[in-house]
């Protein structure tokens, strides 16, 4: 392989043409090959401002021996599904969050990508935001004594016009940034001690949860997310000492200098920290990864515990199974803004 990882995009989400698009363009590491749709004049329209190949049909990008890679923002229904499917094509994957709509789907896409011996990486954007490694330097140097608590909340005004009707979950759309944001700073292998979900009127899974997690030394999580709510985005990091407040955590623009709050016992202050391309440097981090050939497996680990997490939080909030309403169809909301 050459120094940059030939990318194909499968699918023309929104979340593609707004930010993804852009980001693999921008991103030295990464050669933007090819976009395919269903619709060869979407795929056309999407690709036109990169000079990029326009493809109609996902089989036909996969089949392509001059693609190394691919970015899949498809509905969230099909993520599974298509990401095994490409990495039995022998092409590496970027997938939208979530990866999985389960543990199960978790499982069989991690055991793909260990067999042919390929990266599947989660694209969760704010992970790679330099904001939330200065967070965990804050942390480690005890500016707010011992972590006793982590509270995440991500909601939002509606679903998307476009997905009006669609049966959506705002556990896998939304409850999944304050469950990672959860892991990072709590750790792995929490334990959920409660849990709810709203379950939609009609033709829906859940519009609305929370949950109430335990790591084994003793750090506690409270999330909370959905839509029909006002614009929240933000954690919070409560210590012994004090406290540290992020807010527009998860869909932070390239352009906003993030503002962390610190209040400690000498009083509050504000640090301004950078602003970064959280979308570019995803881009970057797959493509690095890919190059080297090494760290896959870390990040089969990573989906393994999110769709765990996800499962024992939908577990313990319908312990009889599935909500009132559930069906099998869902459609991404694709946030990040």
């Amino acid at each position: 392989m050459s120094g940059t990882v030939r990318v194909g995009v499968l699918g023309c989400a929104d979340i593609a043409r707004r930010r993804m698009l852009p980001a693999l363009a921008a991103q030295p590491l990464v050669d933007l090959a090819a976009v395919a749709s269903r619709d060869l004049a979407k795929a056309c329209s999407y690709a036109a401002p990169y000079g990029c190949a326009a493809i109609q049909g996902y089989e036909q990008l996969l089949a392509r021996p001059d693609i190394d890679a691919v970015y899949i923002p498809v509905p969230t229904a099909m993520h599974a599904e298509w990401t095994i499917r490409a990495l039995d094509a022998g092409k590496h994957v970027l997938c939208e969050k979530p990866c999985a709509t389960g543990a199960e789907e978790a499982a069989r896409v991690v055991a793909a990508a260990r067999r042919q011996g390929l990266l599947v990486m989660e694209s969760f954007m704010f992970l790679h935001h330099g904001q939330h490694a200065r967070v965990r330097e804050l942390l480690r140097d005890g500016v707010i004594g011992e972590l006793r608590e982590v509270s995440a909340e991500f909601g939002i005004p509606a679903p998307p016009p476009a997905a009006a009707g669609a049966a959506l979950s705002s556990l896998l759309e939304t409850g999944v940034y304050p469950l990672r944001a959860a892991r990072l700073f709590a750790g792995d292998r929490l334990e959920v001690l409660g849990a709810a979900l709203t379950p939609a009127p009609a033709g829906g899974r859940d519009v609305a949860g929370g949950a109430l997690l335990r790591s084994a030394a003793g750090v506690t999580a409270r999330v909370s997310f959905g839509w029909e709510r006002a614009y929240r985005c933000s954690y919070e990091l409560w210590g012994s000492a004090g406290r540290l407040l992020l807010d527009r955590a998860f869909t932070t623009p390239d352009d906003l200098a993030p503002v962390l709050l610190l209040e400690d016992r000498d009083g509050t202050r504000e640090l301004t920290l950078s602003a970064e391309a959280q979308f570019v440097n995803t881009a970057g981090a797959f493509a690095r990864t890919v190059l080297r050939g090494t760290g896959f497996d870390a990040h089969a680990e990573d989906i393994l515990a999110q769709a765990a997490l996800v499962d024992a939080v939908r577990r313990t909030a319908f312990p009889a199974g599935s909500p009132p309403n559930a069906t099998e169809d869902g459609c991404p909301l694709q946030l990040e803004t």
